[in-house]
């Protein structure tokens, strides 16, 4: 993945949190698994998500995503994302985080 200092913690409707990193959208990513979340800063400064996914491969899953312009036209500029080898963890971040979030771009788990 891309390397960057910018960590933002997101929590999850269980009260568990994750960690992720920030990068502007068309960051280019390692072929490796991980989740992540095309957000948004709103007035007040804080990260609002407009799609949160999941991936075996973040490069090929986020170079060229089918969401990405619905994350946009929700004003989407960043996509936080972060390891995740194992593929049911990835699927329970993804739900607990859509289900407390219901982001706008988003169609399963949601409400």
């Amino acid at each position: 993945m891309a390397t960057t200092s910018t960590k933002q913690t997101w929590a999850g409707k269980s009260g568990k949190t994750y960690d992720y990193y920030v990068h502007p959208i068309g960051t280019t990513f390692k072929e490796e698994p991980g989740n992540y979340i095309f957000c948004k800063l709103n007035a007040a400064g804080q990260w609002v998500p407009q799609y949160i996914g999941q991936t075996k491969n973040l490069n090929q899953r986020l170079g060229d995503h089918e969401k990405e312009a619905c994350a946009k036209r929700n004003g989407a500029t960043h996509i936080h994302a972060h390891l995740n080898p194992m593929e049911a963890a990835r699927l329970a971040e993804e739900k607990d985080l859509i289900v407390h979030f219901n982001p706008p771009c988003n169609t399963q788990h949601a409400r």
